[in-house]
């Protein structure tokens, strides 16, 4: 993966954060990963957008085989961000180290910010990815802005600017992964900013209630999980 660009400016700075976040084909690819030690989290419950300490998430980029070493979501459980309560989850693996910092309940997910080495970007208010537990329904859509404040590691400001997201749930359908069969809402997510282009413009993502995340924005597709939820879900 690439890293954050050691240069000055606004649009330079932001190109920079968004070549990390881009999982593309900078990524190396190998013939398959070296046996590792598994483990496995009981669970006795878990949330409609699961968020529980030790839960852990495979993913590839669409296309890859099952072979190649993955990328691995895992949760880190409450932290402090920003000044306000939230819970860390971090992506790891072939280079990639970010962390996201998101509040979870039944009205929805907000992220207020993310970091990765020397890069710190925190959005304000907080960015609403997902709606009400009870509002999915096809057709729905949300909308709004964050200011966004990109530092780095010393506190210092590198570009400062704004954020537009929007959100469309186009339709619920079943999908055969990896990971197993699930029924997922297809959402399709626009976003533009001041500072460059943070985040790819267009981008679809799959979720399943109680699973997560089956497809991500960045189109990494689940393989699979550490996790299962009563009645085998």
């Amino acid at each position: 993966m690439r890293g954050f660009s050691q240069v000055s400016g606004v649009g330079r700075a932001a190109v920079g954060v968004w070549a990390v976040l881009a999982l593309g084909s900078c990524a190396p690819r190998t013939s398959g990963p070296a046996p590792t030690v598994q483990a496995s989290t009981p669970v006795s419950a878990v949330s409609f957008y699961p968020h529980e300490p030790g839960l852990g998430w495979s993913y590839l980029l669409e296309g890859e085989p099952t072979t190649t070493t993955p990328y691995v979501l895992r949760t880190l459980g409450p932290t402090i961000y920003a000044g306000q309560n939230a819970d860390a989850l971090q992506l790891t693996g072939r280079g990639a180290d970010q962390t996201w910092y998101r509040t979870f309940s039944a009205a929805g997910v907000q992220l207020l910010g993310l970091r990765k080495p020397g890069v710190n970007v925190r959005l304000d208010p907080p960015w609403l990815e997902y709606p009400a537990e009870t509002g999915w329904k096809v057709g729905l859509n949300w909308r709004g802005q964050s200011g966004v404040t990109i530092s780095g590691d010393d506190g210092k400001v590198q570009a400062q600017g704004t954020l537009n997201y929007s959100y469309t749930v186009q339709e619920r359908r079943p999908v055969d992964t990896p990971a197993g069969k699930f029924d997922v809402w297809v959402v399709t997510r626009q976003v533009s900013d001041t500072v460059g282009g943070l985040f790819p413009a267009t981008q679809q993502l799959w979720f399943t209630p109680y699973v997560g995340e089956v497809r991500t924005p960045e189109g990494l597709l689940l393989v699979r999980r550490n996790f299962t939820t009563p009645g085998g879900r």
